[in-house]
């Protein structure tokens, strides 16, 4: 059998790091650290003819290159949009005197992720009065309608 070289390890001329390399696909969007972070859209791929990516601004403009290895090319992470309760128990650790709320994290590329939103004595106390508010002015407004 055969030994491949293993190029993660630094003994083998590789760079040591933990992330898978990115390649960008069409029209994905990417941030370019050879342009100051710049994103752009990727609108033609290495091959055919080109050796290089090619990406613009999402809305608009200049286009540019990037080298057809990629690496100054990361992927861009889609943002948060709102954040609401799971409909599960709560916790409090008495040793560490802080609650959890099960929360689940949503993003505007319509993905999903369970979280726990951990809050200290003094925000349990803040957000216990903030959701009293928002419980009294949800009764104001149902009153209006009876």
């Amino acid at each position: 059998m055969s030994r491949r070289g293993t190029p993660h390890l630094p003994s083998q001329g590789g760079e040591l790091g933990t992330a898978a390399p990115y390649y960008p696909r069409l029209g994905d969007l990417a941030r370019d650290t050879s342009k100051g972070g710049e994103i752009g859209v990727v609108i033609a791929l290495p091959g055919e003819g080109r050796n290089t990516y090619h990406l613009c601004p999402p809305g608009g403009g200049d286009k540019w290159s990037a080298p057809n290895d990629g690496n100054t090319l990361r992927p861009v992470q889609p943002q948060v949009t709102h954040i609401t309760p799971l409909k599960r128990d709560v916790t409090y650790d008495g040793r560490a005197q802080h609650g959890g709320l099960p929360v689940t994290v949503h993003y505007d590329d319509g993905g999903t992720a369970e979280s726990l939103l951990v809050l200290d004595p003094s925000q349990l106390e803040l957000y216990h009065y903030q959701v009293g508010r928002i419980l009294a002015l949800r009764d104001k407004d149902l009153g209006g309608l009876l």
